[in-house]
């Protein structure tokens, strides 16, 4: 029994379904005849009831049958952009978390401005998140390969998963269904968590999203993988406060070497800063560069002046095994976030059907 050719009922689905039919007979044949409402009430009941699940179900094994070559196709063509162009896998992860963020993972954050609409794309947090061509190549070749069946959300969440592991971070099994949105607004982006939050504004935002605070630390291990304009940061380094011209938290010769690349005035629009010593690399090192008071971001440095996140904090910059794991986990359930159940699969992942 299907309802679409992507939404099935499972077995347990589909013995539970034959399990009603069965105690109605069996009722109406040992009893007086069950009236028609009676009979088919629960199974309509039943039958939406499983067209809602199946639809929020997300399967690594979705397109098995519809595109098997699906995640070859991606991930070759993020690690050729990656070859030629060394910023894409922090573009890619960050694309991810700033579309799972707003609407869900919904690929709203590919959709292109119109006349009459301010896209995700070009709201301010998401000005510097580029690479959007690498998802649109990869969509123009899934086209070729199984058309009109794998989604824009789906790509980006595998891309992302290629990128943490083909910089020696860890692999994880996507999983898959997702459907694009249809609404994408630039007003929305002020929803993003913003790089000067307290650890309490960080925690409210994660949870917004179903994200514990264990989560959020750990996704904030993304930034690995990170860079950063001056102007996300430079608030930090020249007046700060009354009374210090430096945020104190900050280790003081990182400071003088960030100015040094952000000089007053900056004329320079690229200029910035990685965000941990080994940018190119998915490591640890990012957590062990805040125990140091190298956190670029007023939010990463945050997260070791307060006893709810410290600790995590702690165990990640001991046990790269640990934050690896627990990565993994995280980004399967920001993955979850789901967005309206009003979806298509988009031919182009710029346009609207």
């Amino acid at each position: 029994m299907k309802f679409s050719s992507n939404h099935q009922l499972s077995v347990n689905q589909l013995f539970s379904l034959v399990s009603i039919i069965i105690i109605i007979i069996s009722y109406s044949i040992d009893m007086a005849p069950v009236p028609a409402k009676f009979i088919f009430f629960p199974i309509i009941f039943f039958l939406l009831n499983s067209l809602s699940l199946s639809k929020a179900e997300l399967q690594a094994d979705y397109y098995d049958q519809t595109c098997p070559q699906l995640e070859k196709i991606i991930a070759d063509t993020v690690l050729n952009a990656s070859r030629h162009d060394p910023k894409v896998p922090a573009r890619i992860l960050r694309m991810f978390f700033h579309d799972c963020f707003i609407r869900g993972c919904d690929a709203s954050i590919l959709l292109d401005s119109t006349p009459t609409n301010k896209a995700e794309k070009d709201g301010p947090p998401n000005i510097s998140v580029r690479s959007f061509y690498v998802i649109d190549d990869a969509k123009a070749k899934l086209e070729k390969a199984c058309p009109h069946t794998v989604s824009c959300a789906d790509i980006i969440a595998i891309a992302a998963r290629d990128v943490v592991t083909m910089s020696g971070g860890p692999y994880w099994k996507v999983l898959k269904g997702r459907k694009d949105g249809k609404v994408s607004k630039a007003s929305d982006t002020s929803n993003l968590p913003a790089p000067f939050f307290n650890v309490s504004q960080l925690i409210q935002s994660f949870a917004k999203r179903g994200l514990g605070v264990k989560d959020m630390v750990t996704l904030s291990g993304g930034h690995t993988l990170g860079f950063s304009h001056c102007s996300s940061f430079v608030a930090r380094l020249r007046n700060f406060s009354s009374v210090h011209d430096i945020d104190p938290r900050m280790n003081t010769e990182f400071a003088v070497g960030l100015r040094k690349q952000c000089p007053k005035p900056n004329n320079n629009g690229d200029a910035g800063q990685f965000l941990d010593s080994t940018a190119s690399v998915f490591d640890n090192d990012y957590f062990r560069q805040l125990l140091a008071g190298k956190g670029v971001f007023s939010s990463d440095q945050s997260l070791v002046d307060d006893s709810r996140t410290r600790w995590i904090v702690e165990a990640f910059a001991r046990d790269q095994s640990l934050f690896f794991k627990e990565f993994a986990t995280s980004m399967l359930k920001l993955g979850n976030a789901r967005g309206s159940g009003d979806g298509e699969v988009r031919l182009k992942c710029r346009f609207k059907n």
